[in-house]
């Protein structure tokens, strides 16, 4: 990805404007529009599948539904065909010769037959709708779940990876778009089976109609389809902007950045970018209409030839007696009904091909996320682990030249505390993942009491990891569940009241309107807030509930009080017996109670002992602690 940003500065001084938002141009295999080289012939053989892969889809989230839907299609097709077939009936009969009455009289047939014919079609048409209504909902939500669930489980380098994110955004719009799926196809195959109901009845009249009916619809269905195209193409090259714009609407209007954003003076110029952007966006798709507009006004003119050709034919073939009478009256239903389920035909058909644009982009994310999701092996890890050893572990992120970690060897075991500290970007909290096996080392191994992480089974491996990251979530969930995230051990509250106790935030949390049940939003009705040392407090909690052998906390108190940082501190020495402790952290003065200290600079460890040993050894930990000191 380019990213380039125009400088708008002057060199004559003063104010300068707001510089505009970033040019963003995406290389590599993601950043080609995979309709770009496809022709017509190829995007119209893409139906079949797409009914075919909306039809599994449907039939997998509700069977009755799908049934239904399908004898309400035959159903309007048959009365379709019955009402031609009858009103040539009844045409002949009223065209003929009698009295008016003896006309009308022997026609009434025919005519309840019609009428009869079309209730049923109305009918069908109602519990079409309905069946709709019942899969269309059950379908999208099918499909939000498996997005969200494929980037829940990717690993988690893929989100560091060339294209996941614009993938995604891509993805989120084919869900959106899944409800149209059902409602299109179904009006496509209602249109297929009334058209094809109607053309055998239209050629029966005359063979040389359907023909011309052909050629009169098929230009608004290539026009279509190519429109589709065009709007496709608009919108591949504004993904990288969408995506963009909608990451800063959500940090432009969340609450908890509200403060940052009026005490900096920024309201203006997000309210500048957020508009500056959209602009460019909407340029983009101003610049597409004038081909829409070609292509609708060559495709319409084309197509009014060809119409204008079949009603001359049925004109000609009515008045040189080629056709009787009644016969050409029929054709002239015949050929308004044939013409409106053609109509209908190509244009849901057009609809069906534009939606599964965006359900392929959809479906190729989750195929992606599915290759990226963890494929390590089942091994399982034991219950109590006794040790974990890292043996020349080296990481590179995605796109970056420089290791992470460069050749780390260490070896932790039950009822040691270890300290990690280092400048920034030295590959601490690296070094945490990868102990843990959320990042899979590139070179070296990872071993739970033998176990290489590369071959565990990821669950099992994190079911007996505790981690406290330095960005944590703050779930919009009840105070309880922010604790025991789902995971609840008995049926009473007693382990949470405990973790609460041991964090010091029983009488926070017994301030709050209902205590454990507490909605943690301030947002939602009835919800509070925490303040950031609280937050953090009970992100530790989280940890310390979950009991397991190794126990990782990442900057784990630098919103805290001196009471609350207390208060952890002497928690995790309490339980350090049972389990391994990794504690990553700049404030030196935390590492006292460590066991062993590491000192991390540019991924590799350059000096480990005790806080006494480090201190006096002259090294980068004596120079941070003096820094430290000299504040």
């Amino acid at each position: 990805m380019q990213v380039t940003v125009t400088d708008t500065s002057t060199e004559s001084g003063g104010t300068p404007p707001p510089p505009p938002p970033a040019t963003i141009a995406f290389e590599g295999k993601f950043g080609k529009n995979p309709l770009a080289g496809a022709s017509f012939t190829a995007m119209c053989r893409r139906l079949p599948a797409v009914l075919a892969h909306t039809a599994r889809r449907a039939w997998a989230v509700d069977r009755t539904g799908v049934v239904l839907l399908l004898v309400c299609q035959l159903l309007t097709g048959v009365a379709a065909a019955v009402v031609l077939t009858f009103t040539a009936r009844a045409m002949t009969h009223i065209l003929g010769t009698g009295t008016v009455s003896e006309r009308l009289h022997t026609a009434l047939p025919a005519l309840i037959v019609v009428t009869a014919a079309a209730a049923i079609a109305r009918t069908s048409g109602a519990l079409s709708s309905y069946a709709d209504g019942r899969i269309t909902p059950r379908l999208t939500t099918e499909a939000d779940i498996a997005l969200v669930s494929a980037v829940c489980r990717v690993e988690s380098s893929a989100y560091g990876e060339d294209g996941f994110a614009d993938r995604q955004e891509a993805a989120e719009i084919g869900v959106t778009r899944t409800r149209l799926m059902v409602q299109d196809a179904q009006r496509f195959m209602s249109a297929l089976i009334r058209m094809l109901a109607a053309s055998g009845v239209i050629t029966t009249l005359h063979p040389l109609m359907l023909p011309l009916l052909l050629l009169a619809v098929l230009p608004a269905g290539a026009g279509a389809v190519l429109s589709a195209r065009v709007d496709y193409e608009t919108h591949y090259l504004n993904l990288g902007d969408r995506n963009v714009r909608s990451m800063m609407r959500w940090w432009a209007t969340y609450s908890g950045f509200g403060d940052e954003v009026r005490a900096n003076g920024m309201t203006g110029y997000l309210t500048y970018w957020y508009r500056a952007l959209s602009d460019r966006i909407d340029r983009r798709t101003l610049t597409a209409a004038p081909r829409m507009l070609r292509i609708n006004l060559s495709t319409g003119a084309l197509g009014g030839i060809f119409l204008l050709g079949t009603w001359a034919t049925l004109a000609w073939l009515a008045t040189t007696g080629r056709v009787a009478l009644p016969v050409a009256a029929t054709a002239v239903v015949a050929v308004q009904t044939t013409l409106a389920a053609l109509s209908q035909f190509v244009i849901h058909g057009a609809a069906m091909f534009h939606t599964s644009l965006y359900l392929a982009d959809m479906r190729a994310f989750l195929d992606m996320a599915g290759e990226r999701a963890p494929d390590r092996g089942d091994l399982t890890i034991p219950d109590r682990v006794d040790e974990v050893r890292l043996d020349e572990v080296v990481y590179h992120y995605p796109g970056k030249d420089e290791p992470a970690v460069a050749g780390v060897s260490l070896t932790l075991r039950r009822g040691e505390i270890l300290a990690i500290v280092g400048e920034n970007g030295s590959g601490k909290s690296t070094l945490a993942k990868l102990i843990t096996g959320i990042l899979l080392a590139d070179k070296g191994r990872v071993l739970w009491d033998g176990t290489d992480l590369a071959r565990a089974d990821p669950d099992a491996v994190w079911k007996r990891t505790a981690l406290v990251p330095q960005n944590f979530a703050r779930w919009p969930l009840r105070t309880r569940e922010n604790i025991t995230l789902g995971q609840p051990r008995t049926h009473d509250d007693a382990p949470v009241w405990d973790v609460v106790d041991a964090v010091g935030m029983r009488d926070t949390i017994e301030k709050l309107p209902r205590q454990l049940d507490t909605l943690l939003a301030k947002e939602l009705w009835g919800g509070a807030e925490l303040s950031g040392g609280q937050w953090q407090r009970l992100v530790c909690g989280r940890a310390l509930y979950r009991q397991t052998p190794l126990l990782i906390l990442d900057e784990p108190t630098s919103q805290m009080d001196a009471r609350g940082e207390h208060a952890i501190f002497l928690e995790i020495r309490r339980i350090a017996a049972e389990r391994m402790t990794i504690v990553v952290t700049h404030q030196l003065e935390n590492t006292r109670l460590a066991d062993r200290i590491l000192v991390m600079a540019r991924g590799r460890v350059i000096e480990q002992g005790t806080y006494e040993d480090l201190t006096h050894a002259g090294g980068l930990f004596a120079e941070l602690v003096a820094l430290a000191q000299d504040r």
